[in-house]
């Protein structure tokens, strides 16, 4: 199980960013997959959820409304939109696969003017 998010970088408050994670080594489509962040000095903390058809998610309330998780099942592909960024959304971000307890290796998120 492999699974490679890029996508991070700096941006100001107010500004947009798209989060990847490539996944290989497991068939994709069979689980839900997560997104999880965690921010210097903190607990890495959960974010996001898709179910594996891509039907339902479910976010965290600070971030409902200005994120999205999507998935592309024919590309192996999960996906966070972010957008209306703040400072407080600094952190790693890591997708994770729920069937297989798999994380990638995260991507720094900064948030700042």
């Amino acid at each position: 199980v492999q699974l490679v998010e890029s996508g991070g970088g700096l941006v100001q408050p107010g500004g947009s960013l798209r989060l990847s994670c490539a996944a290989s080594g497991f068939t994709f489509s069979s689980s839900v997959m997560r997104w999880y962040r965690q921010a210097p000095g903190k607990e890495r903390e959960w974010v996001a959820q898709i179910t594996s058809t891509g039907s339902n998610t479910y976010y965290k309330d600070s971030v409902k409304g200005r994120f999205t998780i999507s998935r592309d099942n024919s590309k192996n592909t999960l996906y966070l939109q972010m957008n209306t960024l703040k400072p407080e959304d600094t952190a790693v971000y890591y997708c994770y696969a729920l069937r297989f307890s798999s994380w990638g290796q995260g991507t720094q998120v900064t948030v700042s003017s």
